[in-house]
């Protein structure tokens, strides 16, 4: 359970465990494509759709 007192914890929680479609693919090791793919096959989900990007838990991705 995650416990968020303050503006500061939570943007301190965002900072180090919300992740985009770019540091996922350097965690992975893979393209933008193959984070699609793992995407489309429900293996990860997106915590945000944006227009041009995707969100993610760290921890998802770890």
């Amino acid at each position: 359970m995650i416990s968020i007192k303050s503006v500061e914890e939570l943007k301190d929680f965002l900072n180090k465990e919300v992740i985009s479609t770019i540091e996922a693919t350097e965690i992975l090791d893979c393209s933008r494509q193959n984070i699609k793919r793992i995407v489309d096959n429900g293996k990860l989900v997106p915590i945000k759709e944006l227009e041009r990007d995707r969100l993610f838990l760290k921890q998802d991705v770890l």
